[in-house]
Parts: C-alpha cells; structure tokens; sequence
C-alpha cells in the first residue's frame, strides 16, 4: 500500500476586513482547497489537522506567522504537499517563492495551487510558475512606481503629500514651522524663509 501523502492548507487574506463574517475569504479557500484534497483520495492525499491561516497579512513578506509555522513544518517533515487556493497567496514575490521551493526542495515536499492546476513536482510546472510570478512581481513594481510618480508629481505642484503642512488649510503661510515645545534648525530655517 502506498504511503499517505500529508497535505497542509495554506490561506491568506491581504487585509483584516471581512474576517469576522460567518463565511469569509479564508474560509472560503479553505473549503476549495478540503475538496481539492478530498478528490485526490485515490493518490492517498490526506489533509492534516493544523491549520495555516493568514489572516490580515501582505503576500509580499515571508513574515506570516501561519506561514512561518507550515515552513517549519515541512522542515520537520511533518508535510508532503502545500495546497494553496491561487499561487498568490502564498507568495507575491519571485525571490520568495524561490525561497519556498528550495526549503520543499530541501525536504522532498511540493506545493499544488487548485484553481491554477500548476505543481512544483515537474520542471515544466516550475516553469510556468516562475513565469507566473514574474508578472505578479512585475505588476506589483509598476503599482510602486506609480505612486511614487503620482507623489513626486504632486509635491511638483505644490501640494501637500503628507507630515505637518506649512500653510494651514485656509491656504495663509504661518509664520513659522512649528515643532511643540522644541525649536529645531528646520524651524529657524523656514522662519527665516517664509519672513
């Protein structure tokens, strides 16, 4: 007979909201995820008991607790296979994936996205993933950039981006930057400017 093959659920959520509904985005990779397992009974999949949920947690870090707790796991050889809703939520970052793939590497362990149908147990899969997080990490970079243009052409025009403005909201110059109870050469600087 051959050997029972451990499975791990892995869920993340980027942010908090909605967490506390009777049924929420976890719960609902979770289930996908218990099916996805279930019909994989003849190749002796078996889901563990411990769950790996991140909830409230970016995709761009490999600092997640749930996450941390399944690596150590697979390290302990207590996991076979990572099945994951999407790729993207176990990681949104190529560099991290690469990490992920050499610790199951390291310990004879994979990982299965359902909805994606790609599995690091061949090349042409490790492949296709690469590629797939290439353009993940791609959009994610372009996002970056583009707010820092939106930023940069802001201030350009004069407007206030953030920290303690040196005009008050009416749109008249005070006489001074202000910092409470602590003159600093900032201060005298911009007093001696604005005068």
């Amino acid at each position: 007979m051959q050997n029972k093959i451990r499975c791990a659920i892995y869920t993340r959520k980027s942010s908090e909201e909605g967490l506390e509904l009777d049924f929420n985005s976890l719960q609902a990779q979770r289930e996908a995820c218990e099916a996805y397992i279930a019909s994989q009974k003849q190749e002796n999949w078996r889901l563990i008991s411990r769950a790996y949920d991140d909830g409230g947690y970016s995709g761009g870090t490999l600092n997640r607790p749930a996450l941390q707790r399944l690596l150590a796991d697979v390290k302990a050889g207590l996991v076979d296979i990572i099945v994951v809703y999407k790729i993207d939520r176990l990681t949104r970052s190529l560099m991290d994936f690469s990490k992920i793939v050499e610790v199951l590497d390291q310990h004879q362990a994979s990982f299965v996205s359902i909805t994606q149908h790609f599995n690091t147990t061949t090349s042409m899969g490790r492949l296709t993933l690469n590629m797939l997080l290439s353009f993940a990490q791609f959009e994610r970079e372009v996002t970056a950039e583009r707010i820092r243009d939106k930023y940069a052409a802001s201030k350009k025009k004069g407007l206030w981006m953030g920290g303690i403005p040196l005009w008050d909201t009416s749109g008249r110059r005070k006489n001074w930057f202000l910092i409470k109870n602590r003159p600093s050469k900032y201060s005298v600087f911009l007093k001696n400017i604005l005068n």
